[in-house]
């Protein structure tokens, strides 16, 4: 059986702009916090944000006829299965094949990827000119947000993965010589997510210099163990936190213009 769960009953929010996150599971949501935190900080009134636990994107379609939402936030499993939802979809999420901003007007949905926005100008603060080509680490839904970049920004880069596909490294194929060359290391994966702290991806720490620069997507906690064994050989580290910041800023932008 499928279900539909939300924090609060939502008869009471009928005259309210609403604006939620769908994913599944949501047991460690950033999107509804920081919303509803922004709402009290900035007196933003006759709004609430909402989190649609669903395990099965079809649900999506009751979620809209029930609740007359303005926006959703979109995030795992869902950012590719949305697609076929969407009226229009800029070429971001085309190229990606990735959407984590839905725009509702009058019932046609409108796909963003605002990833894409929070993660380069999170990840260029700490940028150098040495750093030329890049690791990333993993090959999930986030990992396109971190391609799409480092296209853009003409930066080189090998997916590395625990599973051989053509291509792409696998973690045991990292050495001395594939870390000296790829000065950035981006973690793509959810390892080292709370409450899994001690866990890292299974990179070859010892090569690791002060010409480094680690990202790790990952935002709880602040600092991961991946960050951690970087920060330790002296090497530039940036969690996920900014950047989702970011993000969501930006897809409340594109909600409300």
């Amino acid at each position: 059986m499928h279900s539909i769960c939300s924090s609060t009953g939502l008869n009471s929010m009928e005259s309210m702009k609403l604006y939620g996150l769908i994913g599944y599971p949501l047991s460690h949501s950033f999107s509804k916090k920081y919303f509803e935190e922004k709402f009290i900080k900035e007196s933003i009134s006759g709004v609430a944000f909402e989190n649609f636990s669903i395990d099965n994107v079809g649900l999506l379609s009751e979620i809209l006829l029930k609740n007359g939402l303005q926006g959703l936030a979109v995030t795992i499993p869902y950012k590719r299965a949305v697609i076929p939802f969407l009226k229009e979809y800029t070429p971001a999420v085309e190229k990606m094949n990735a959407c984590n901003c839905i725009k509702i007007r009058e019932g046609q949905l409108f796909g963003y990827n605002t990833d894409v926005i929070g993660f380069e100008q999170s990840f260029i603060r700490q940028l150098q000119p040495h750093h030329k080509k890049a690791l990333i680490l993993g090959t999930g839904g986030a990992s396109s947000a971190v391609e799409y970049v480092l296209n853009q920004l003409n930066i080189s880069y090998k997916f590395v993965s625990r599973t051989a596909k053509e291509g792409q490294l696998v973690y045991a194929d990292l050495n001395r010589d594939y870390l000296e060359e790829n000065t950035l290391i981006i973690n793509a994966s959810p390892l080292g997510t709370y409450p899994k702290v001690e866990e890292c991806p299974d990179i070859p720490y010892a090569f690791l210099s002060p010409r480094h620069y680690l990202f790790d997507l990952v935002y709880n906690p602040s600092e991961t163990l991946f960050l951690k064994k970087g920060k330790e050989k002296g090497a530039a580290i940036q969690n996920g936190y900014e950047m989702l910041v970011l993000q969501a800023e930006e897809n409340w932008k594109i909600w409300n213009r």
